[in-house]
This record gives structure tokens, C-alpha cells and sequence, in this order.
């Protein structure tokens, strides 16, 4: 069985930006505030006439290009995201059509903020069995179109972006994919949801008078789940394979609060020149966060080939989710 290795990376962000002073004037909040309780500065906002298919089609580009070869070569293509163009058909589909990947099959892979890692779990399985050679993995999400900026507690959190890994077999010998760590929990379904726009609650005008149709979230049951379940997924995942965080090159996690981060990194025993933050500079982007930190991790010259590296992220639902690699490029 051939082992599957991460071949190729493509971020995109739109270029608006909205900092904490933007925010200042549209809701009760302060820049100093915002910083000291989740570390972020500004976040990226796409335009009206931006959906997030085009997020996820630029970030593809920019992977494909840099792999150098053509979407006519992909056997699958995941769109991992909670804000699909429309309920269907898939934003797949449409990405799909785009790039012009006419032997590709694929579909939306929606669990919140841990989508990203469940992505690089399915790709990697897909390529590992021998049926597929090259899985596309983006994680994009227009964030901004289901949160509430009348909600303080939300509004600050959550940007824009996309981001894209190319999964594909490896040679014999080379790094890849090592393991990976998924659950879910669903007592916590009613700590962080969109309640209104599904079968159970379908769009009316109670529900968008009621303002249903955005983000909730109950911010400290979030807050000690996620600062838990990263940890406790990433040191199982590593002692699993004999591994401590002294070995670990660099720890990605989801950017959704540096509080978050820097407690689990701190009870992985993880240097914090490992642990990759730029929550500062894009906000919470959901599925979009792992791939645009990788790309950071990169350019500061801290993961390089062969790096051992965790992927970590803790969404609604709950859904948990950790990987582990060995860098290839």
C-alpha cells in the first residue's frame, strides 16, 4: 500500500480587511479588548459579489500552479467548509466545473472547524488504498455572511480565506502520512450553531426577524472543550506513535482563540517557537485556519522537509480532529 504525502499548498485571502479599529465603530467592543482576550488584530472580509467558491477556486490555483499540473489530473477535489454557495448542489461541483477537472469526483465536507483535518484524513485514506493519486483538499468559508455584527461576542472572531493541500501518493521512502485522531461529540450541538436555515428550522421570517440565522455560540463551554480536546487529541495521537512534543517540528492549530492555543501547546510540552499563531492577522477563518498557518510556518522557515508536524482543531459539533506528518516538501 502506497503511503499518501502533501504534495502542494495555495492560500487566498480577499484583499478587504477589517481591523479591530473597524470594529470599534460598528458594535460595542475596543481594539484592546479584542487582542487581549483572543489575540486577533484584523480579519479578511470578501466582497458582496464573492461567494465561497471563489475562494476555494483561488486557493486551487495557486496549488495546482505550484505542484505544476493541471486540474485535468485531480481524481478527487474536498470542499471542506460550513458556508457553502447555496445548500446545494455542492461547492464541489462548482469548484470542480471551474477548474476544469473533468476526471474529478468530490463533495462538501462540513464539520466546522475541524473540517480541514478530517479533509487530510479522508485524502489520505482515498490515496493509501490505491484508488485515488491525487486528492485536492480546500478549506474555504465566507464567514462574514453568517455572522452577526450586531453580537459582539461573535463578530470579532471570524474572517475570510481559503486554502488548498494537494494530497498524492508517495514514493518509497519519502515523508507522508503518518496517523490521525477523530471524534465527535454531540452533547455540545448546542454550545456553537446556526440554528435556523435547516430542516429543523427552516428560513421564515420569525427566524430572520430573530436573527437565527447567524452564529451562536456559548463562549466559555467552547472555550474549555477546545483548550481539552486539542490537547487530548494531539498527546494521544502522539504517544500512539511513540512520539513526545520535544519531536514535533512545528504544532499547527486552529486559529480560533490564542488563549486555545497557547494552553494546549503548554500542556503538549511543546516549545512555543513551534507552535504556529497568526490568528492576529486573519482572525478564525474555520476551515481556511490550518492551511493558511502552514503557509506561515513555511515562509518563517520553521517547517521544512521531513518536519514532524501536527495538524489540530477542535469545531462545532463537537468535532475534534488531529494528524500527523512528516513534511515532503
Amino acid at each position: 500500500m502506497a503511503n499518501a504525502k502533501i504534495s502542494a499548498l495555495g492560500c487566498y485571502v480577499p484583499p478587504r480587511v477589517l481591523t479591530n479599529r473597524d470594529l470599534e465603530k460598528m458594535v460595542a467592543t475596543t481594539d484592546e479588548w479584542i487582542l487581549s482576550r483572543t489575540g486577533i488584530r484584523e480579519r479578511h472580509i470578501a466582497d458582496p459579489e464573492v461567494a465561497t467558491s471563489d475562494l476555494a477556486y483561488e486557493a486551487a490555483k495557486i496549488a495546482l500552479d505550484q505542484r505544476g499540473i493541471g486540474a485535468s489530473e485531480l481524481d478527487a477535489i474536498l470542499v471542506c467548509t460550513v458556508t457553502p454557495d447555496m445548500m446545494f448542489p455542492s461547492t464541489a461541483c462548482i469548484v470542480q466545473h471551474r477548474l476544469g477537472a473533468t476526471r474529478a469526483w468530490g463533495f462538501d465536507l462540513i464539520a466546522a472547524c475541524s473540517s480541514f483535518v478530517y479533509g487530510l484524513t479522508t485524502a489520505a485514506s482515498f490515496v493509501k488504498s490505491g484508488t485515488h493519486k491525487k486528492v485536492l483538499v480546500i478549506g474555504a468559508d465566507c464567514m462574514s455572511r453568517i455572522i452577526d455584527y450586531t453580537d459582539r461576542a461573535t463578530c470579532i472572531l471570524f474572517g475570510d480565506g481559503a486554502g488548498a493541500m494537494l494530497v498524492e501518493a508517495a514514493e518509497d521512502g519519502e515523508p507522508g502520512f503518518i496517523d490521525f485522531n477523530n471524534e465527535i461529540d454531540g452533547s455540545g450541538a448546542g454550545d456553537l450553531n446556526m440554528p435556523a436555515g435547516g430542516s429543523r428550522m427552516p428560513a421564515s421570517h420569525e427566524t430572520v426577524d430573530q436573527r437565527l440565522h447567524y452564529v451562536k455560540q456559548h463562549g466559555q463551554q467552547v472555550f474549555k472543550y477546545a483548550v481539552r480536546k486539542m490537547y487530548e487529541s494531539s498527546r494521544d495521537l502522539l504517544a500512539r506513535n511513540n512520539f513526545t512534543g520535544e519531536d514535533v517540528a512545528v504544532f499547527i492549530p486552529h486559529q480560533a482563540n490564542i488563549r486555545i492555543i497557547n494552553a494546549a501547546a503548554d500542556r503538549l510540552g511543546i516549545d512555543p517557537s513551534k507552535v504556529i499563531i497568526n490568528i492576529q492577522d486573519y482572525g478564525n477563518t474555520t476551515s481556511a485556519t490550518l492551511p493558511l498557518a502552514t503557509r506561515d510556518a513555511i515562509a518563517a522557515g520553521k517547517l521544512e522537509k521531513g518536519g514532524l508536524v501536527v495538524f489540530a482543531a477542535v469545531g462545532a459539533g463537537y468535532t475534534v480532529g488531529s494528524n500527523l506528518w512528516r513534511w515532503a516538501f
